[in-house]
C-alpha cells in the first residue's frame, strides 16, 4: 500500500462546440458596432451558437461526455457522479446534469448541477476531486457548458458581442503518484451581484408579461465594473495559488484563464510573471461559453501538455465568484 496522498488527476478531456459561427461582420449588421472595436476591447472574432429547436445546455454537455468516455475506453455504466456546472441549465428543475445522465447512459451515476457563473467549472472540479480524495469514487466526470445565447439580447451591443455556446468536460480518477489537483482557492462577494446579473426569471422576479416586455431575462452587465473587479481579483487569486505552493513563472508550463475578455486575461499573466507563449487563449475563436471556457481550453491544448506540467486555472464570474486551482498534469498525451 502506498502511502502518498491520493490526489484526483483528470485523466480525459473533450470538448464541443456548435457548427454556427456568429462572426464580427454579422454583428455589425445586428448592432452598431465595428469589428475593430470587438477585437480591440475583447480580442474575439467569431463566436459559436447553438441551433436548432429544442437544443439546450445538455445537448452540448452530452456531447463531450460520449467523446470523453471513448477516448478513455470507458463504459457510462462506470461513471459514479456527474457534476455539470452551468448558468443556462436545460430547466429550472431537474438538473442539467440529470438530463446528461440520461442522454449518455451514465445509470449508476448521481448528478447535480453547480451554478457559480463563469467560475462553476473551477468550483465543480475542486467539489469532485473532495469525493475522489476521500475514496469515496473512483471516476466523476465535471461538465462546464453553457448556451448563453439563450439569455443574451442581440439588440445589446454591450454584451452580444462577448458570448458564444460551447461545452467541455473532464474525467477524475484517483491518482497515487502526486498528480493531479494539488490546491485551489475559491472566493466570493454576493455584493457584486449589481454588476453582473440576470433581472428577471427567478424567485425573486418571476417571469411575467411585464418582465418579459422589459427584456429583464437577459445577462445585464456593467462593463466597467466587472471589468475592474476581474482584472484585480483574478489576477491576484492566480498568484496567491503560485505563492502558496512556491512557485515561479518558470516552474509553470501553462495558465489556463476563464476566457472572459483578453485585456483581464493578459492581466493575470502578468502579474504572474507568464508570457503569453504559455496562456491558454482561444477567446478570438469561441468567445466567451461561460462554465465552457476552461475544459474547452484544455481540450484543444491536450496534445501540448506533459505529464508533471504545472497547470494554473484561474476564473472570475457573476455574483462576484472567482478563483485558483493548480494541477500536476496527470498524462502525456498520445
Amino acid at each position: 500500500m502506498s502511502n502518498t496522498k491520493l490526489h484526483a488527476a483528470i485523466t480525459a478531456v473533450n470538448g464541443y462546440v456548435p457548427e454556427y459561427i456568429l462572426t464580427n461582420a454579422e454583428l455589425e449588421k445586428m448592432v452598431d458596432t465595428t469589428d475593430e472595436w470587438i477585437q480591440s476591447r475583447t480580442g474575439i472574432r467569431e463566436r459559436r451558437i447553438l441551433k436548432g429547436e429544442g437544443k439546450g445546455t445538455s445537448d452540448m454537455g452530452a456531447e463531450a461526455v460520449k467523446g470523453l468516455l471513448a477516448k478513455r475506453s470507458i463504459d457510462a455504466k462506470e461513471i459514479d457522479l456527474l457534476i455539470c456546472a452551468t448558468t443556462t441549465p436545460d430547466y429550472q428543475f431537474p438538473a442539467t446534469a440529470n438530463v446528461i445522465t440520461d442522454k449518455v447512459g451514465a445509470s449508476n451515476a448521481y448528478s447535480f448541477d453547480i451554478n457559480a457563473a463563469c467560475s462553476g467549472f473551477i468550483y465543480a472540479l475542486n467539489t469532485a476531486a473532495k469525493f475522489i480524495e476521500s475514496g469515496t469514487y473512483k471516476k466523476i466526470v465535471v461538465v462546464g457548458g453553457d448556451k448563453m445565447s439563450s439569455i443574451i439580447n442581440y439588440e445589446d451591443r454591450t454584451t452580444c458581442i462577448i458570448f458564444g455556446d460551447g461545452a467541455g468536460a473532464v474525467l477524475l480518477e484517483p491518482n497515487n503518484e502526486g498528480m493531479g489537483i494539488q490546491d485551489a482557492i475559491l472566493k466570493s462577494d454576493g455584493s457584486g451581484r449589481i454588476h453582473l446579473h440576470q433581472k428577471a426569471g427567478g424567485s425573486v422576479n418571476p417571469a411575467s408579461h411585464e418582465t418579459i416586455d422589459a427584456k429583464q431575462h437577459y445577462v445585464y452587465q456593467e462593463g466597467q465594473s466587472v471589468f475592474k473587479f476581474a482584472v484585480t481579483n483574478m489576477a491576484d487569486v492566480s498568484a496567491q495559488i503560485m505563492d502558496r505552493n512556491n512557485l515561479t513563472a518558470d516552474d509553470i508550463a501553462w495558465l489556463v484563464p476563464h476566457q472572459a475578455n483578453k485585456r483581464i486575461i493578459d492581466a493575470t499573466a502578468n502579474r504572474m510573471g507568464v508570457g503569453p507563449e504559455k496562456v491558454m487563449l482561444n477567446i478570438h475563436r469561441y468567445g466567451n461559453t461561460t462554465n465552457g471556457t476552461i475544459p474547452l481550453c484544455l481540450w484543444e491544448w491536450e496534445n501540448k501538455l506533459n505529464k508533471g506540467d504545472n497547470i494554473i486555472l484561474a476564473a472570475f464570474g457573476g455574483g462576484f465568484t472567482w478563483g485558483s486551482i493548480y494541477i500536476k498534469w496527470a498524462y502525456d498525451s498520445e
